[in-house]
């Protein structure tokens, strides 16, 4: 189910709703060995919709939160929100978050997705995003699945390129974020923009 499209309410709803009878879930020709197990395997699915539910209501939550304020105002609802989204990938992600000119959120979005260990960012389609949606600045996010948080030398030298390209069209780059598992490092406080 794509969660994104449901209302809040929706959310409530689906989070809140009763779960489903276990023994009015088995069918009757289950034996006696496999009724457990398939119990289980119900309250598995149930628990992980619900958490996934959860988990929507919070990213929005923090994205209003976002949208509201300055995001560097508040930094760790920006790295919740971060942790969060990227919580479970097994792939490469690179976000860009477009902020205007008092640097709160107009939108985030997920612009590329890689493999294992690695995304092709193209410069050209982030300062598109950025005019398109007006940006006076940005915040830039990748994920690394290996759980090795520390920027390579290819991220720094991505980095640059990008502050190149946006600085051609009056777009900063206020932070670079790497996410992996819980840990989120900030190009910014390394002193690395």
């Amino acid at each position: 189910m794509n969660m994104s499209v449901l209302s809040r309410a929706d959310l409530v709803r689906e989070l809140l709703a009763p779960a489903v009878c276990a023994s009015s879930a088995i069918p009757l020709h289950v034996s006696d060995a496999a009724a457990p197990i398939a119990m289980n395997d119900m309250a598995d699915s149930v628990l992980a919709h619900r958490l996934g539910v959860a988990r929507e209501l919070l990213l929005r939550d923090l994205r209003e939160q976002m949208s509201n304020s300055p995001v560097m105002s508040s930094p760790q609802v920006l790295r919740d929100w971060l942790r969060l989204h990227c919580a479970g990938l097994q792939h490469e992600v690179f976000l860009v978050l477009y902020l205007d000119a008092h640097h709160r959120l107009i939108e985030a979005e997920e612009l590329f997705r890689g493999t294992l260990t690695q995304t092709s960012v193209y410069p050209r389609e982030v300062v598109k995003g950025a005019l398109t949606r007006n940006a006076a600045a940005l915040a830039l996010a990748h994920n690394h699945p290996s759980g090795e948080a520390e920027p390579s030398r290819a991220d720094e030298l991505l980095t640059q390129t990008l502050k190149s390209a946006l600085g051609l069209v009056d777009v900063r780059i206020i932070d670079h974020f790497i996410v992996a598992g819980d840990k989120v490092v900030s190009f910014a406080e390394l002193g690395l923009i």
